[in-house]
């Protein structure tokens, strides 16, 4: 989409929001203001409110968005989320009562957090996912804010948003909300048990896994048409993670899954990037039972239908072949099966098989660290070869691990590699190679 169109479908946003503000009140997407229940967990038996809330803030990783890089205060803010918008800040939720959250109520809390709306009702930018977590229940978000209210006060009056024309105009939101907000609660399926339920809760509300394995359309809204099967991130890509055997996670049994989620490494895969951060900062302690839950439900999803084809022989899988076992096999081995629980398996590897080359391409050329966890908290390097290796020699070693021992994936070009040092780096250590 241009930028005419975008910006001609963003003023009818603002239009929608200020001519259907009535709508929205009463419509689908009304406020929600009732109490309704998550389903059972049994982490939460016997647990106080704090106990409780300090796991739902884990699960929802709090920490991550609304703590600055660099040594900032947990909960303090500062964290600046690059959209395409323009950068979105994350605001202090600490129970500093003038620059946190210490004189909110509950409701407040709740309406900012399921229903995007600030303590003097203005519109929140849905960088905070308040569009899933609306399917939180009352009593979770309670027993968060309880936690929250009982961690360090921080006075700490952060970077603000600031965003270019048109995005600043917060009435747009109305608009946003109106296309893409869904305030209804979360209604267990009746058809389904109650692992499979708790795993839905959990993967479409706290744990906000659209937020980052979703597509999104043009205006920031989750393109639900391809839920969960994999999305654009801060210069990665976050792959299906539904029952598709090729591109998502279909072929992992439960427990592997479960093992990726609790340590950041199976058999088959290595987490890096942004996950490695959600394993170590939430994922690594949730229980066991949800993590199940979670891998049950995922893998009863769907997803994509595979349309790739094998790759013929071809100069470039040629010369990516000589280039893997020059640079890559001492690791990942000849047969691309990689070390177990340490080096990612490439052979069969979701990631490495997404329709886009985005990850492969950021980790070869600015290497990679696995998720640091209490199982594993010396976890794997892979060192860098931006600097080493030319964007054409990229593209054909890319190619070689997308379509080698089974893999499909279509082939990546150089000129896909060149755009990609502009926007991940490498390219000035390509020129000084000496630097390294």
């Amino acid at each position: 989409m241009s930028v005419k169109k975008k910006l001609a479908v963003l003023v009818g946003v603002v239009a929608l929001g200020g001519l259907g503000f009535v709508g929205y009140k009463i419509g689908h997407n009304s406020i929600q203001s009732g109490e309704f229940q998550a389903p059972a967990a049994a982490a939460m038996t016997g647990k106080t409110a704090i106990e409780r809330g300090k796991y739902l803030a884990l699960a929802g990783d709090c920490v991550a968005c609304h703590t600055a890089p660099g040594g900032g205060k947990p909960f303090a803010g500062g964290y600046g989320l690059n959209t395409p918008f323009g950068t979105i800040y994350a605001t202090n939720i600490t129970p500093d009562k003038e620059t946190g959250i210490g004189g909110w109520t509950d409701q407040q809390f709740i309406n900012a957090v399921r229903n995007g709306k600030g303590i003097n009702g203005e519109n929140l930018y849905p960088a905070m996912p308040y569009n899933v977590y609306a399917k939180v229940s009352d009593q979770d978000l309670k027993d968060i804010k309880a936690y929250l209210d009982q961690v360090p006060a921080v006075h700490y009056d952060g970077p603000k948003t600031d965003l270019p024309f048109p995005y600043n105009i917060r009435l747009m939101m109305f608009g946003w909300n109106l296309l893409f907000l869904d305030t209804a609660p979360f209604k267990a399926d009746p058809a389904q048990s109650a692992e499979w339920n708790r795993g839905a809760y959990l993967v479409e509300g706290l744990g906000h896994c659209t937020s980052c394995h979703t597509a999104k359309n043009p205006l920031g809204g989750d393109n639900f048409g391809v839920h969960l099967q994999g999305g654009e991130l801060q210069g990665w890509f976050a792959p299906e993670i539904t029952g598709n055997t090729r591109q998502g996670i279909g072929d992992w049994g439960t427990d592997e899954v479960v093992q990726y989620l609790k340590t950041g490494a199976n058999a088959r895969t290595v987490a890096s990037g942004p996950m490695a951060e959600a394993v170590t900062n939430s994922l690594q302690h949730l229980s066991d039972a949800d993590l199940h839950a979670i891998a049950v439900y995922l893998k009863s999803l769907p997803g994509s239908k595979d349309a790739s084809t094998p790759l013929a022989v071809s100069p470039a899988m040629a010369s990516g072949k000589a280039l893997y076992a020059d640079n890559c096999a001492a690791c990942h081995q000849n047969s691309g099966e990689g070390v177990r629980n340490m080096v990612p398996a490439l052979k069969g590897n979701n990631g490495v098989q997404a329709s886009a080359p985005t990850n492969i391409l950021h980790v070869l050329m600015n290497g990679g660290q696995g998720a640091a966890t209490a199982s594993n908290p010396t976890s794997a390097d892979m060192p860098e070869f931006g600097w080493k290796l030319t964007d054409r020699q990229m593209a054909d070693v890319s190619t070689y691990i997308r379509n080698a021992w089974g893999n499909q994936a279509p082939a990546v070009s150089e000129e896909e590699v060149t755009q990609a040092r502009k926007t991940q780096g490498g390219a000035m250590a390509l020129q000084n190679p000496q630097h390294h």
